[in-house]
């Protein structure tokens, strides 16, 4: 069975192509959820991004839902949120805080 942290090693693989560090490194992916179905195991993903005006957001989106189908669910959704803001010292790891330079 497929679970939450399958997806989200999966989704380690993709980058934000501008500060070239995962999504999940910086915070973007607030929360996985694995549904059963007939067909197998979705995925439904809620992310953000770390601007509204991102110019790759289809892209970055496109990309995440790839690599979520090689974690073995059978299909996956993403979607799109605004809340909370993404903030850097908020969501994003220790090590892609000193990447990008952000000190709490």
């Amino acid at each position: 069975m497929v679970d939450v942290q399958a997806v989200r090693d999966a989704l380690q693989s993709v980058e934000d192509p501008e500060l070239e560090i995962s999504i999940v490194e910086l915070g973007l992916v607030y929360n996985i959820r694995i549904e059963p179905r007939e067909e197998g195991p979705h995925a439904e993903i809620d992310m953000t991004l770390t601007s509204p005006g991102c110019p790759v957001a289809p892209q970055i989106m496109a990309a995440t839902h790839r690599a979520a189908l090689t974690s073995g669910v059978a299909s996956a959704h993403v979607n799109l949120v605004w809340v909370p803001r993404w903030d850097p010292r908020v969501h994003a790891s220790d090590d892609a805080k000193m990447d990008m330079g952000v000190w709490d």
